[in-house]
């Protein structure tokens, strides 16, 4: 089995999130990390490999040179190699146009599974796994909290506000997995020595007319933020002193805010 793990890199979670003056986030405002969620996906795609040393495993990314550290961190978890996809002419591209890119990466590759978290932390566009689905012309399994992966199918759960579903589907296929799936595990000494001798494939921008998605980027005319505005700080909870009357009011509080 092939399987391709969709990677990340991010602004570092613990710090405050700041934007540029054109609406985007600043990316050197703070440390940059591997998001999380795609650490996840790749536990997913590495108990596999654990189970059958003949899988191989491709971390993929899209993004700036410094996007690398991301992917060297993949391959000391155990990853065998890496897709970069780096242009200038991709700087402020869309979900779609990342997307494309991807998918046009991924054609022809041969991978039997692609595996991604389902939101990034910086953007929680949530759509690009779909997306890139769509764009190879596979079924597509989102936001799983587990996965089974059997000969020729996929699987696992999800869960809504109202109901648990199974989901089932064809390899090969596209998936997603959600915070509630596999803890990632740590490199080891030995595999952050290996990561440095792996391979890291190096593609432009014109992926995707190569792959039939379209004409080659030239520049991302991404979306165009027209205003910003910082958060508001946090206010203070409702305090509800007991003068015999405690539970009416919670009840009351709950109802309006329809929480029951």
């Amino acid at each position: 089995m092939k399987i391709a793990v969709l990677i990340k890199q991010v602004p570092d979670t613990a710090d405050d999130r700041k934007l540029t003056s054109s609406g985007a986030v600043d990316r050197s405002a703070s440390d940059r990390v591997a998001d999380e969620i795609t650490e996840r996906a790749l536990e997913i795609a590495l108990r596999e490999k654990d189970a059958d040393k003949s899988v191989e495993i491709v971390a993929v990314t899209m993004g700036p040179g410094t996007a690398l550290e991301a992917l060297r961190k993949a391959l000391s978890m155990g990853a065998d190699s890496a897709i970069h996809v780096v242009d200038d002419a991709l700087a402020g591209a869309d979900a779609l146009t990342t997307a494309r890119e991807l998918a046009g990466a991924m054609q022809g590759a041969g991978f039997d599974l692609i595996v991604a978290g389902n939101e990034s932390t910086d953007g929680r566009g949530g759509v690009v796994p779909a997306m890139v689905a769509e764009l190879l012309g596979r079924p597509f399994l989102g936001s799983l909290d587990t996965v089974v992966i059997k000969p020729g199918t996929v699987s696992g759960q999800r869960q809504d506000a109202e109901s648990v579903q199974q989901l089932t589907g064809a390899l090969p296929a596209v998936i997603s997995i959600t915070e509630s799936s596999a803890e990632a595990r740590f490199p080891k000494f030995k595999g952050i020595m290996t990561a440095k001798r792996k391979p890291v494939a190096v593609v432009g921008a014109a992926v995707v007319g190569a792959a039939g998605f379209g004409t080659a980027v030239t520049h991302a005319n991404g979306n165009v933020v027209l205003s910003t505005t910082l958060r508001p700080a946090r206010t203070a909870g409702l305090k509800l002193v007991d003068d015999g009357t405690a539970a009416t009011q919670l009840a009351d509080f709950l109802s309006a805010e329809n929480l029951i």
